[in-house]
């Protein structure tokens, strides 16, 4: 489909009760390979908000008591559909984020990868019936519902963020209203309607593009209708968002950042490191909580390590994602490229080394070439602060224990690598590191049928897995008597 029929094929207007409705604003969402407007959509306000809850407050209960065998095969429609138009998702997920069109294509199999997971999961959510232990009486327990919940999403991902959340929320019977990050509201627009069309109730979603995400979540959180708040983004942010909800005691998840180790001990298969570290830093451009951003390698293949990683490094092609020839697009703004040059500039004024990239080339569009810092010294900010783009910096260590301390040495704890040949050791450093995650000789580690989640500040809750329906559901207690 040409790009012009693609973006005309989008509602741009607000998402409420499986309607499109036009809004008394609007604002532009920019393509990030050159800041031209590719569309104009609805910016929602606290009274659209109100009105998304209304919706979704009138089929609640009805949605709930449809059986979950229906409501698994509503979302395995929404899988199909998906599947379906699979180029075009990408084709604008590409547009609006600036990610490769082969990264676009990778998260749109693994975003609809949800439905088909949940759907399944929705004919298992389970209960108990057992006697009392003093033999008074039986003790019955069962799953329902949380009820309306609330949904905020990041740009990195457009698809994929929500359909974790959506996926298990559907599931278990539980309406939602997504509000999409304002660079990407298109991709979640889209899929919003394909949903419709593939035979979500109406109401049971809504999406609210928006320009003032604070009012239209106060609005949401400070009505007491609402069950439940689920959020992917920054640490910052979730913070304040747990406090906002604390009033009305929501059950919260929250998936934050991240800052995340790949360590490489002397043992290791390092050709298998390296391709491991390709993955893990540069999947999605390294604008990813779970990408790695610290290479903690053994001073033993150090050197190695490091020739091979910037050779790797140097082969990438920046320029538009939406071009075929490109292997690494624009980071989402002129701001992320500024903190990238920030902490780069910091790293090289402490005593790093510029082995590949290191500079953005300027011009139009907000790009920076994939970057390898060597001599990381250990007090850069680089290693304390999530990069969000394609760096990667590198520090030496020489012992188990020294390599597990450091990676440990932060106050985040969402995903980790270990790369060793060593059985032991890679189950022994895996239990030691502080992370809700761990990939032991593998760079890419999210899976809709594992529970994806951190530790510390990195958040609670999981997302995915036989865990991630659990969010979900509110687990009641019936008393029966003998």
């Amino acid at each position: 489909m040409a790009i012009e029929d693609l973006i005309s094929s989008v509602p741009t207007g607000l998402w409420i009760g499986g309607e499109e409705r036009q809004a008394a604003s609007t604002f532009n969402v920019l393509d990030p390979s050159d800041d031209q407007v590719l569309a104009t959509v609805a910016d929602a306000t606290a009274a659209d908000a109100i009105a998304a809850l209304d919706a979704a407050c009138a089929v609640q209960a009805e949605w709930a008591a449809t059986a979950p065998r229906k409501r698994g095969e509503i979302l395995r429609s929404v899988f199909e559909k998906i599947t379906e138009r699979a180029d075009d998702i990408a084709a604008l997920m590409t547009l609006e984020m600036g990610k490769v069109l082969a990264e676009s294509k990778g998260e749109v199999a693994y975003g609809a990868e949800f439905f088909r997971w949940f759907s399944e999961e929705a004919v298992r959510i389970a209960g108990r019936f057992t006697p009392a232990p003093a033999g008074t009486g039986r003790i019955l327990v069962t799953k329902q519902a949380v009820g309306p919940c609330y949904a905020i999403t990041p740009w990195n991902f457009p698809l994929a963020m929500g359909t974790r959340k959506m996926g298990p929320a559907f599931a278990a019977g539980c309406t939602m209203i997504v509000k999409p990050a304002q660079e990407t509201p298109l991709t979640m627009l889209l899929l919003a309607k394909l949903m419709d069309e593939a035979g979500l109730p109406k109401g049971v979603l809504s999406v609210l593009p928006t320009s003032n995400p604070g009012g239209v979540t106060s609005a949401l959180v400070d009505d007491g209708r609402l069950r439940k708040l689920t959020f992917t983004g920054s640490t910052g942010v979730g913070k304040a968002l747990v406090k906002q909800s604390a009033d009305k005691l929501l059950r919260t998840s929250m998936e934050l950042g991240g800052n995340a180790p790949f360590i490489v001990f002397d043992d290791a298969d390092v050709d298998a490191a390296v391709d491991g570290a390709i993955l893990a830093k540069m999947r999605n451009g390294g604008e990813a909580c779970t990408a790695a951003n610290r290479f903690h390698v053994a001073n033993a293949v150090r050197e190695e390590f490091t020739d091979k990683l910037v050779k790797r490094m140097s082969e990438f092609t920046l320029g538009k994602g939406i071009d075929p020839a490109s292997t690494l697009g624009p980071l989402i703004n002129s701001k992320q490229v500024s903190t990238v040059t920030e902490l780069v500039s910091d790293a090289v004024s402490k005593g790093a080394t510029v082995a590949v990239g290191g500079v953005a080339p300027g011009g139009p569009g907000n790009f920076y070439p994939a970057t390898v810092l060597s001599d990381v010294p250990a007090d850069a900010r680089i290693l304390k602060e999530e990069i969000f783009g394609p760096v990667a910096p590198i520090i030496g260590f020489d012992t188990e224990d020294e390599g597990v301390a450091a990676a440990n040495n932060t106050e985040y704890g969402l995903a980790a690598y270990v790369y060793t040949q060593s059985l032991d050791r890679a189950l022994r450093v895996a239990e030691g590191i502080q992370s809700g995650m761990v990939g032991i000789n593998r760079g890419v580690i999210s899976d809709a049928a594992a529970p994806f989640g951190g530790i510390k500040e990195s958040g609670f809750g999981r997302e995915g897995g036989t865990e991630g329906i659990e969010e979900y559901l509110d687990t009641k207690y019936i008393a029966l008597t003998k």
